[in-house]
């Protein structure tokens, strides 16, 4: 049974916590005509659904789905990195993971699957069965030798659950996403901060790998103008010694 456009658009703007009077002011329309669309006694044209998907920060591959449910066609495609008008995206990931050494990098689809590495994150994690293709949300819930070589497990896991949540609420709710934060809760790990009275800079990732311990934080980017929604979705984790004794290891490496 298909969902109608005001459902969508209802579900939406109640999840995005705005109101159809505030949603009418940004889309720079009447609230009559938002209600109206709730209602189903408006139709929107493609333009209005595209203006109110940006206005609710929609994610491209929902906002295919908001159109479906107008009646509409699809206006994004989801496309291969190896397809002729994306060979300049693929460029830029090889240029930024490349660059990046003797520090790990990797790029992680929507559901945290590895679809490239560096050669140094390919040199630390291949002992750990982790490459191209692997589901880190799987090494984190299921790779033991992963879990065991997490020197603070604990922390890592709170993170990684808070970013979880973050991203499935981005994209509207994610089951893949709410089910890995469901297994992460049942291995009974503690979310809850020690008592302190100023939190640190960032709280780092530490790993004991070969008998060395290392120690990293991350940044993440995406392709901030991606249409496509293969681009749209993929992050770039960036891996720096949190560190001198990291640094120094992995500068040894290069």
């Amino acid at each position: 049974m298909s969902v109608s456009f005001g459902t969508v658009l209802k579900d939406w703007r109640t999840q995005r916590r705005v109101s159809q009077l505030d949603l009418a002011l940004s889309a720079n329309v009447s609230s009559r005509h938002i209600s109206f669309l709730e209602t189903g006694r408006s139709r929107p044209s493609q333009s209005m659904v595209l203006r109110l998907c940006d206005e609710l920060e929609v994610p491209r591959q929902a906002r295919n789905q908001f159109l479906a449910s107008a009646g509409l066609a699809p206006a994004y495609k989801s496309r291969d990195l190896s397809e002729e008008d994306m060979v300049p995206a693929q460029q830029a990931v090889d240029w930024m993971l490349e660059r990046h050494a003797p520090f790990p990098a990797l790029a992680m689809d929507r559901h945290w699957n590895v679809t490239a590495l560096n050669s140094t994150a390919q040199l630390l994690l291949v002992g750990m069965g982790v490459s191209v293709g692997s589901s880190l949300l799987n090494v984190l819930t299921e790779n033991e030798n992963v879990r065991e070589a997490i020197i603070n497990l604990d922390e890592v896991i709170a993170h990684t659950i808070v970013r979880l949540r973050t991203e499935s609420t981005y994209l509207g709710g994610d089951d893949i996403l709410d089910e890995v934060v469901v297994k992460l809760l049942r291995r009974n790990i503690s979310t809850a901060h020690d008592k302190v009275s100023v939190m640190p800079a960032f709280i780092p990732a530490r790993y004991m790998l070969n008998g060395q311990e290392f120690s990293f934080f991350s940044t993440f980017t995406q392709f901030g103008s991606a249409e496509d929604i293969t681009l749209s979705e993929m992050k770039i984790e960036m891996m720096f010694p949190a560190d001198e004794n990291t640094r120094a290891l992995l500068m040894a490496l290069d």
